[in-house]
């Protein structure tokens, strides 16, 4: 469904890829991992047309999109969930939902409002509340579920247990289990290197830019160099600070 081939991306002259190539297949769930700066949220960023790479190719379902604008490949059904919620403070969480719904462009919906609902109760109950009086972890839930709206075909998911209390931490990847079992494909950048790996197919390590590790995420978590890099202190190691990446 993806294929990322290549990719070459800067800031301000600093390379934030350094040729990065991975591929996601239909149904697969993918993670990402990898300490803060790696180009971890670069590489979603560059897929979702936010930023232009420097070099390489990103190609969605056989059709290139590496210069398509984010509005469109959205509405193609590459649905993005940023880091930092990124929820409409002064618009209520019903509101917010039926935004998710201009990325349909004609497409058939796949998850109702009943579906998102059943999946996060809160947000029931909090319809007519402003987005930006929730706390973290129920933006946290009103962005996903948002982005769900847009009938994603491939998600795309930045940090999503990004300062977030344990308790809530564990209801936002029941969720993603769910949706991981109704078949959805989903690409997920996670602080939690342990977590992400036990929600996932397969994981790629990203550092300065670069793949480093990639395979099975069973695999890599018996990995000894990423259990001595990524899985230390308290599960996540140095991957715990907060931030990007």
């Amino acid at each position: 469904m993806l294929a990322v081939e290549a990719l070459a991306l800067r800031y301000a002259g600093i390379r934030a890829l350094r040729g990065v190539s991975l591929s996601v297949a239909e149904g697969e769930t993918v993670a990402l991992i990898g300490p803060n700066g790696a180009g971890k949220s670069s590489l979603l960023n560059a897929i979702s047309g936010i930023v232009r790479p420097a070099a390489g190719r990103i190609r969605f379902d056989g059709r290139d999109i590496t210069a398509l604008p984010p509005w469109e490949i959205a509405r193609m059904g590459l649905i993005q969930v940023p880091e930092g919620r990124q929820v409409f403070a002064e618009m209520t969480v019903l509101e917010n939902l039926l935004t998710g719904r201009t990325a349909l462009a004609g497409r058939a919906e796949i998850f109702s409002l009943d579906d998102v609902f059943a999946m996060f109760p809160i947000l029931r109950e909090r319809a007519g509340q402003l987005a930006g009086s929730l706390s973290g972890g129920q933006q946290q839930m009103l962005a996903i579920a948002r982005g769900l709206m847009g009938a994603p075909r491939l998600l795309l998911l930045d940090e999503p247990s990004l300062g977030l209390a344990p308790l809530i931490v564990a209801q936002v990847f029941r969720a993603l289990a769910g949706l991981k079992a109704r078949g959805l494909t989903i690409l997920l950048v996670e602080q939690n290197a342990r977590q992400a790996l036990a929600a996932s197919d397969r994981a790629l390590v990203l550092e300065q830019g670069r793949i480093v590790h990639h395979g099975p995420s069973a695999e890599l978590a018996r990995d000894p160099d990423v259990i001595a890099h990524y899985l230390g202190q308290g599960d996540t190691g140095a991957m715990t600070q907060q931030g990007g990446g």
